[in-house]
């Protein structure tokens, strides 16, 4: 049986766990509610580049004793940075969480750096930044958050920039680490074959003594900013994005955005899907997505195709939307993708990793624990009447914002302007 449990240290960290009793394995993720819409301009790409500083060595583990720790059991360790927060996590076996947690307290307790270390990483994450701007697919969404949200943090690349990589100082960046790894600033989540009760005694040893967080939540919401913007650049294809404000993680009309978004282009079966790829074959790649924050979120249309095909392929985009929009979607086909999602889920849930994540993202949105079945439960409450007015109401097109990123694209620029979402 599933069984939640939840439970604070003395210092503020939240502890979320799930036990699955049929698990043979453990997922522990430790989240640092910081991320790039957290960041000053001149430090713009510091939490992702102290994501990397962290793996080169603690005060008691070298970079190479960090790899080695679970890779040798056979498990996996790893870390991300997002616009909104960093996550450390591990999966290993049922007998081996206790390690796993070691060295992920190690991680976001005792990071020891050189000046040697920095400068090479710092080195690796240029390179980094380097590649994904050879990644056209990837780069447009930077592209896209910088048009859409101006000067927000939450405009910023992830990776932050050359200049901003070039005056991080190792003072810097120790003194951010002590200062939002601490305790009401993290939440730590663990799902698979686990005892709330014997992972809270091992985490208070290893995390129980940092200090309690004095940070302020200077958070505020973006504006949405309509803009169409051109990049002339040599490539393969032209590679469009458009989007549109929408709901947020909190928003009562998420899961109207999610059926929304599902039907538009989230699968094969999607609207986008079937009539530009489908039917006219005019692109490899074209798809719908949601990208949500806590206070924030837009629907983003992508596609990419050749360069004589722009132009047909934006109407095609314009017009399929346009239908959805004037007409509404049918009884049906709410149904439909609502299973679809409903589907996902369930599959989903399946996967400790993906339990912890939910852990962990609830407990950081709402504060709370969500289990499946509720979720599901508030999206078979989503009906034909609630997305039709969701797409009347609140997903308003006359703001879509664009990025148009390719080769001899110039000459678009008054096509684009004028391209109705």
């Amino acid at each position: 049986m599933i069984k939640y449990k939840k439970s604070e240290l003395s210092n503020g960290i939240r502890v979320a766990t799930e036990m699955h009793p049929g698990s043979r394995a453990v997922s522990i993720g430790i989240w640092v509610l910081t991320g790039t819409r957290d960041e000053q301009p001149e430090i713009a790409g510091i939490s992702h580049f102290l994501e990397h500083l962290v793996f080169k060595g603690t005060k008691t583990r070298t970079a190479y004793q960090i790899a080695k720790s679970l890779e040798a059991l056979g498990g996996d360790l790893n870390a991300y940075t997002t616009r909104e927060y960093t996550c450390y996590h591990a999966l290993v076996l049922k007998d081996h969480w206790e390690k796993a947690l070691e060295v992920l307290s190690d991680l976001v307790s005792n990071m020891s750096l050189s000046q040697k270390e920095f400068d090479l990483e710092r080195g690796v994450v240029l390179q980094e930044i380097a590649m994904s701007e050879d990644n056209h697919e990837d780069i447009i969404y930077d592209i896209f958050y910088d048009q859409a949200y101006g000067v927000h943090p939450l405009g910023r690349p992830i990776l932050g920039t050359p200049s901003s990589l070039a005056t991080m100082t190792q003072k810097k960046v120790m003194d951010y680490y002590k200062k939002t790894y601490t305790g009401k600033n993290i939440i730590v989540s663990a799902a698979g074959c686990i005892d709330h009760e014997e992972f809270l005694t091992a985490l208070k040893k290893r995390l129980g003594t940092k200090k309690k967080s004095d940070l302020k939540n200077q958070r505020k919401k973006p504006r949405w900013l309509r803009r169409r913007h051109i990049v002339e650049k040599q490539a393969e294809q032209v590679h469009m994005l458009l989007g549109v404000p929408t709901a947020s993680f909190k928003d009562d009309s998420r899961f109207e955005a999610v059926i929304t978004n599902t039907l538009l282009g989230g699968g094969m079966t999607s609207k986008l899907y079937q009539s530009v790829r489908e039917k006219r074959g005019l692109v490899y790649s074209v798809h719908s997505m949601l990208n949500t924050h806590i206070d924030s979120g837009m629907l983003t249309i992508y596609a990419g195709t050749e360069a004589k095909n722009v132009k047909k392929v934006g109407d095609l985009i314009s017009k399929e939307v346009q239908k959805v929009r004037k007409q509404g979607v049918s009884k049906h086909d709410v149904e439909m993708f609502k299973t679809q999602v409903i589907g996902s889920i369930l599959l989903s849930s399946d996967d400790i990793e993906n339990r912890m994540t939910s852990l962990g993202v609830n407990e950081m949105v709402f504060g709370g624990y969500r289990s499946v079945e509720s979720v599901i439960e508030e999206i078979k409450a989503v009906s034909v009447d609630s997305v039709n007015r969701y797409i009347r109401e609140d997903l308003d097109l006359s703001q879509a914002a664009g990025v148009l990123l390719g080769p001899e694209v110039n000459e678009l620029s008054s096509w684009w302007e004028n391209l109705e979402l």
